[in-house]
C-alpha cells in the first residue's frame, strides 16, 4: 500500500510541474506575439507594452470563461433533497462524511437513470453530492452505494475540486482564447495576430489538457484508494463500479449525450467507448465517409484526453487491495 501511495504521489507531483511549464510556455507565447509585432514597427518599450496587452488578453478571457461555467446541479438537472425527503441516503452520506473528517455535503437527486455519481464544490465547506435516480436503482446494495459515496467524498478530502481548478487553467485560457479567436470573421489584416495566437492556443491546449487528464486518472485513483481504506471492502466499490460500467454501457447514446457536461466529474466517464456508426445512403447501407480514419482519430483523442483510468483497471486494482487487505485481517487475527 504505501509504495502505491507513493507511486501516486509522484505522477501526481509530474503532472502539476508539467502543467506548470505549459502555463509558462503559454504566457511566453501569447506575449512573443505582441512583441515580435511591435518590434517589427520599432516601437518603444515593446516587451513592456507586450506584457501590457498579454495580462489583458488573460485577464479578459479568464473572466469571460468564468461568466460562462453553467451550474452543475442545472446541467445535472438534479434537485437538492435533505434528511427528511431522503432519510437513509442522508444518514448514509452523513456517517462517511464523519469518517472522512469533512463538512457534510448538500445532496441533490437527480431524476435521470444515466448513472451519475459526482460531488462539486470549490470548498469542503460547500460541496453538493449529486446522485441520479439511475445510480441508487443499479446500486441495490448498501454497501455498493456506500463505496461509491465515499470516492465521491474522498476527491472533497484530497480537495480535487480546487487541485484541478488551478492546474487547468492555463487550458481553460488556451480553449478560450482559441474559440474566442476562431469566432472571429474576416480578421483582415488582424490576421497577422490572429493566426500565430490560434496556433499558440491549440498547440498549449492540446498538451495542457492531455497532462490534465492524466493527473485527472491519477486522482481517481487515489480516490478509489481512500473509498476502499475508509469502507474496508474494496470489493464492494469494485462491485458497484462494474455494475455502473455495465448500466452506462446499456444507456442509449442519446441519453449519455445528455450528460456529457458532467461527464468528467462522475465516478465513471458517461459516455460511449466507440463512436456510433450511423449508415447512410437510401437504404442505409452506405459507410459514413472517412469512418475508419474518424475512428482512429475518436481512439487517439480518449487515449489523450481519458479523464478516468479504464473500468478493468481500477477493479483490478481494487483487486489487490482486497487482497492486502484480507492479508492484514489475518495477521491481526493470528497476532
Amino acid at each position: 500500500m504505501p509504495s502505491k501511495s507513493l507511486a501516486l504521489t509522484v505522477k501526481m507531483v509530474s503532472a502539476v510541474i508539467g502543467l506548470s511549464v505549459v502555463a509558462v510556455g503559454f504566457l511566453v507565447g501569447v506575449w512573443t506575439v505582441p512583441y515580435g509585432i511591435l518590434s517589427f514597427f520599432d516601437v518603444a518599450s515593446a516587451s513592456y507594452l507586450a506584457a501590457g496587452i498579454t495580462s489583458l488578453t488573460i485577464v479578459t478571457v479568464g473572466y469571460l470563461e468564468y461568466r460562462q461555467i453553467d451550474a452543475i446541479e442545472r446541467v445535472a438537472d438534479a434537485q437538492r433533497v435533505d434528511r427528511e425527503a431522503e432519510p437513509a441516503l442522508y444518514e448514509l452520506v452523513t456517517r462517511i462524511a464523519t469518517q472522512l473528517d469533512i463538512p457534510i455535503p448538500t445532496i441533490a437527486l437527480s431524476e435521470r437513470q444515466a448513472p451519475e455519481a459526482l460531488a462539486v464544490g470549490f470548498r469542503p465547506g460547500n460541496i453538493h453530492l449529486i446522485l441520479s435516480r439511475g445510480t441508487l436503482d443499479t446500486l441495490d446494495g448498501t454497501a455498493e452505494l456506500e463505496a461509491v459515496i465515499a470516492h465521491e467524498l474522498a476527491h472533497v478530502k484530497n480537495r480535487d475540486a480546487m487541485v484541478m481548478t488551478i492546474v487547468s487553467l492555463p487550458v481553460i485560457l488556451a480553449n478560450g482564447l482559441g474559440s474566442r479567436l476562431a469566432d472571429v470573421e474576416n480578421p483582415g489584416w488582424a490576421a497577422i495576430v490572429i493566426v500565430p495566437l490560434a496556433f499558440i492556443s491549440t498547440i498549449f491546449w492540446v498538451i495542457g489538457k492531455a497532462i490534465t487528464a492524466r493527473l485527472s486518472r491519477v486522482r481517481e485513483r487515489a480516490a478509489d484508494h481512500v473509498a476502499a481504506e475508509i469502507t474496508g471492502s474494496p470489493a464492494a466499490l469494485a462491485t458497484a463500479l462494474k455494475q455502473l460500467d455495465q448500466d452506462i454501457s446499456e444507456t442509449p447514446n442519446r441519453d449519455l449525450r445528455e450528460v456529457s457536461g458532467i461527464s468528467s466529474l462522475s465516478i465513471l466517464p458517461l459516455e460511449p467507448e466507440e463512436l456510433e456508426k450511423v449508415m447512410l445512403g437510401p437504404e442505409g447501407n452506405t459507410e459514413p465517409s472517412y469512418w475508419w480514419l474518424r475512428t482512429r482519430l475518436h481512439q487517439l483523442e480518449r487515449w489523450l484526453f481519458r479523464t478516468h483510468p479504464p473500468t478493468d483497471n481500477r477493479i483490478e486494482q481494487l483487486a489487490a487491495y482486497e487482497r492486502t487487505h484480507e492479508r492484514r485481517s489475518e495477521q491481526n487475527i493470528q497476532s
